[in-house]
């Protein structure tokens, strides 16, 4: 039997994961398949990592195109895919430069560090201290656990971090009162992801801007799982025309393939000299082919406007379920095609009933689950995802009554 045939217990991997029974064999568009041939409307894309859905022939036909030529090189020479990625995703934002990394908690990484020794380097060393808020989350590195300061993440991992402050999402008074003369910058998702779906308000957006502004602080925007067309613009921030000095990116970057991105300003690169940051991986050819594919399909215009048309459609629709579930959905909020469905029953039994209506969702903070489709969902497409979820809406309905004891009459 070959080897690639043998089935090998998941017993040797590290037990991080609560993984769902089901494995994957294919996808093509906005479906995936099992091993068995069971199809599911994929609403989840990885966690808004699959942005133009399964089996693009874009990005495959990018990915075999550079297989065959180069896949990595060091850092230490030019990279020209680098150079014209870079000079496209400037072209399309506030930036100046870029680095390439291999994920978004690494372009956190980057951004972090860019703005500490931004301060160094303009003789206020002191200035190291990160303002960041509720319910964030900027991934798994210590750095990054700490810069969210989420407790389910810090515990078991050692002191906490110096220079991390963590104010309620949304209070523009706290920010106020915390921002002084060590306050290096304030880091926050224009559209929280796992924190619940929760948008911040663009007026809310500008406010922060200004304060920065007023006290030399950095802004950046994790923009990990808001930005690259999930919310109708090609980056969040565009919504509040409040840009920031840093932004992260990953995800729908690559289209499924590994990569992330640090940009910024000039200004606010310049601490970031020779020898200052790096990396092995980030950047290499391969990656570089498959997101300049992946930019070029999702930064046009009938892209985005597909996006809000369907987002739209959607949102109309989850309203008109949570009026006729009222049981089960408390609220509907997010962003585009990040959307937050917050619920009055186990977030995770919700996810479990959608399964079993062969759609996948995910999960989220505040007992949320999020729809993050792949941005080329028809409306079709969302039609039947929303027929889906009425159809779990109406299990989940089923099985709180058949646990609640009926009352008998004397």
């Amino acid at each position: 039997m070959p080897a690639s045939d043998v089935t090998v217990p998941a017993d040797h991997l590290m037990g991080v994961f609560a993984r769902a029974p089901i494995a994957f064999e294919r996808g093509q568009g906005v479906r995936l398949y099992t091993e068995d041939g069971e199809e599911y409307l994929d609403c989840l894309a990885g966690i808004a990592v699959n942005a133009l859905g399964h089996n693009h022939p874009a990005l495959v036909g990018a990915l075999k195109d550079q297989g065959e030529k180069l896949w990595h090189v060091s850092n230490i020479f030019r990279i020209p895919g680098q150079e014209r990625l870079a000079a496209r995703l400037c072209e399309l934002s506030f930036a100046d430069v870029c680095f390439f990394t291999n994920s978004g908690t690494e372009a956190v990484e980057c951004a972090l560090k860019t703005a500490r020794i931004y301060h160094v380097a303009g003789g206020h060393p002191e200035r190291f201290e990160v303002i960041s808020f509720e319910g964030a989350f900027h991934g798994r590195s210590y750095a990054a656990v700490n810069a969210a300061g989420n407790p389910s993440y810090v515990a078991g991992f050692g002191p906490e971090l110096p220079g991390y402050i963590h104010l309620p999402f949304g209070d523009l008074e706290a920010v106020k009162a915390a921002i002084g003369p060590a306050t290096a910058a304030v880091i926050i998702e224009p559209v929280q992801g796992e924190g619940g779906a929760r948008a911040a308000e663009d007026r809310y957006l500008r406010a922060l801007r200004q304060l920065c502004d007023e006290h030399g602080v950095l802004l950046i925007y994790d923009e990990i799982q808001c930005g690259l067309g999930r919310t109708g613009q090609l980056f969040a921030y565009e919504h509040s025309g409040a840009a920031p000095d840093i932004m992260c990116l990953a995800k729908a970057l690559g289209g499924g393939f590994p990569i992330g991105a640090c940009l910024a300003t000039a200004e606010a690169a310049k601490g970031m000299v020779l020898g200052s940051h790096g990396s092995t991986y980030g950047g290499n050819p391969l990656a570089m082919a498959v997101a300049k594919a992946a930019v070029g399909e999702i930064a046009t215009d009938a892209m985005l406007q597909h996006v809000r048309d369907v987002a739209g459609y959607f949102n109309q629709q989850l309203e008109g379920l949570k009026s006729r579930f009222p049981d089960i959905i408390a609220d509907i909020r997010g962003r585009g095609l990040l959307i937050g469905v917050k619920l009055i029953p186990p977030n995770r039994d919700f996810m479990q009933a959608a399964r079993e209506q062969h759609l996948l969702i995910a999960g989220g903070g505040d007992n949320c689950v999020r729809l993050l489709p792949p941005l080329i969902i028809s409306q079709d497409e969302a039609h039947e995802a929303i027929g889906k979820l009425e159809a779990a809406c109406e299990a989940m309905r089923a099985a709180i009554a058949a646990k609640t004891p009926q009352s008998v009459s004397a």
